[in-house]
């Protein structure tokens, strides 16, 4: 995750999964009923600034955080969605603390303390904007759905939602290119997306990287995927698009949703590489609960 592997950290908690802050309470949720669409763009604004500069932090000192997060163990990866994300940082920092010099230490303690200031506005916009979210979905019954949208691949050819209602299942990973944890996995969804074709799925990729049409972070992208002899879609999207907000929003990379062919989100969101097996596990079953479904 941005947050949780390098440098673009995480525009977000920009938007839709931004579930990262609490349920806000009644008094706030009455109070966000009333919030206008350019009071909620604002506050995504100012959400997203915030966001920027701690990923402008972790880029200063790219290589001494990668050797930091490529030593998270992935099972602690729902703890920064839990916490300050400079304590998360902290924590593991500390837990690797000897393998770096006595410079490199400090510059990398003087980054989290700056993160943990910024979260520290971050996270009261964050619980406004879950309760905004939260009371324009009220109401609404069902599963949460992956909002429509039109993107390009990255190929430059246009794709659109109709994609996601052609298969019976889609399973939409989120990811990007200084992911190692996310690079590591990409052959296993090459073949799990070799499978589903059998059986009326797919595996759509969305690369934060490639977002606006970004020309570098494609081509770095498409690069890894070929390496990784990952060929299927991978998409690039407008991060001022409802699907790109939600991309951005991600907590944790990789992460892995499914979708039915009406764009229902079904099960919890997979935090973390499919090819550790209770995650697999957990796909695979509500892969065959979305098929078993459509059949009827």
């Amino acid at each position: 995750m941005k947050k949780l592997t390098v440098m673009l950290l995480i525009a977000a908690m920009v938007l839709g999964v931004s579930a990262c802050g609490n349920s806000a309470n009644k008094e706030n949720t009455a109070t966000e009923s009333q919030m206008s669409t350019q009071e909620a763009e604002d506050l995504d604004a100012k959400i997203n600034e915030l966001t920027q500069k701690e990923n402008s932090i972790l880029e200063n000192h790219k290589a001494l955080w990668e050797k930091v997060f490529n030593s998270i163990d992935k099972s602690t990866v729902k703890d920064a969605t839990a916490t300050n994300y400079g304590d998360f940082l902290a924590n593991s920092l500390d837990k690797i603390k000897d393998k770096f010099t006595d410079d490199e230490l400090k510059s990398l303690k003087e980054d989290v303390e700056e993160i943990k200031k910024l979260e520290d506005e971050l996270q009261p916009l964050l619980e406004k904007q879950s309760a905004n979210a939260s009371n324009k979905d009220s109401g609404k019954e069902g599963a949460s759905v992956f909002p429509e949208f039109k993107a390009k691949d990255l190929d430059g050819n246009d794709v659109d939602s109709s994609i996601i209602s052609k298969n019976a299942v889609t399973v939409l990973n989120f990811w990007f290119n200084g992911c190692s944890p996310c690079v590591q996995e990409l052959p296993e969804l090459n073949k799990l997306n070799e499978e589903l074709k059998e059986k009326g799925g797919q595996v759509i990729g969305i690369n934060t990287d490639s977002l606006d049409g970004n020309e570098d972070g494609i081509a770095e992208a498409k690069s890894i995927l070929e390496k990784q002899g990952a060929k299927y879609t991978n998409l690039s999207l407008d991060s001022n698009s409802e699907a790109g907000k939600y991309a951005t929003s991600i907590m944790a990379f990789p992460t892995t949703i499914v979708l039915d062919r009406n764009g229902n989100i079904i099960g919890e969101p997979i935090m973390g590489g499919i090819d550790n097996d209770e995650s697999y596990k957990q796909l695979m079953k509500t892969i065959d609960q979305i098929l078993a479904a459509d059949k009827n």
